[in-house]
């Protein structure tokens, strides 16, 4: 079964460019200027207030992987592959899904980390709003094994309730984490306004390259087959 590792990086709109009812919406429950602050700042978290600037993808079986991302306003940034990954600046959105989903479409199964959750409707969501229909089925019945959300998986489909995250299973698993290099999510709004795309793009990797370590070590001591 051909199978392959996403995840997404995504980013907020400037909350000053959304309509007044939607502004009084989304601040409605904010009672002072630093839950209006933080509000602000994960806007990115929903696709209907963000959009996503980068989409790595790994295939475990071959350790090839790739990496599509937004690159406004910077023709000059060529694709170059880097350590059997291939980096592919886009100028939009739009063209960053239409690359994704044809990949996807010679896949089978889909590993993530809280790709269930967060990647996977935010890409078919995203989809949707720039007229691009999905190639595959992302969100299956999360008891298959099309999609392998292993958040869901190491978590015994929400038995446990302290979930974690991407990070602190690393570390558990003797995994190099992401963050190790000094980049979070956090910073991925800051770098795109800075147009350090490249680094969006190298930090989104490494999510799935630690992905993948993590799907190994659950494949062979939790997994039952």
């Amino acid at each position: 079964m051909p199978r392959i590792i996403f995840d997404i990086e995504t980013v907020g709109v400037d909350f000053t460019t959304l309509d007044p009812t939607s502004q009084e919406s989304l601040l409605r429950y904010a009672q002072t200027d630093e839950e209006e602050k933080e509000l602000k700042s994960q806007l990115g978290f929903s696709p209907l207030t963000g959009e996503i600037v980068a989409i790595g993808i790994l295939n475990p079986d071959t350790d090839r992987g790739a990496v599509y991302f937004q690159a406004p306003d910077s023709p000059a940034l060529a694709a170059r592959e880097e350590s059997n990954v291939q980096y592919t600046p886009v100028p939009n959105e739009k063209e960053l899904l239409r690359q994704f989903w044809q990949v996807m479409s010679h896949y089978d199964q889909f590993v993530t980390f809280n790709g269930r959750a967060f990647d996977g409707p935010y890409l078919i969501i995203r989809s949707a709003i720039r007229k691009i229909k999905p190639t595959v089925n992302l969100m299956p019945n999360r008891y298959y094994d099309t999609h392998i959300d292993l958040l869901d998986r190491l978590t015994f489909f929400g038995a446990v309730r302290r979930k974690m995250n991407l990070h602190m299973w690393c570390k558990a698993f003797g995994i190099e984490s992401p963050k190790d290099k000094g980049v979070t999510g956090d910073d991925v709004a800051q770098l795109f306004k800075d147009k350090r795309y490249e680094d969006i793009a190298r930090y989104c990797y490494d999510d799935v390259r630690a992905t993948k370590e993590l799907f190994f070590a659950w494949d062979k001591y939790i997994n039952i087959k």
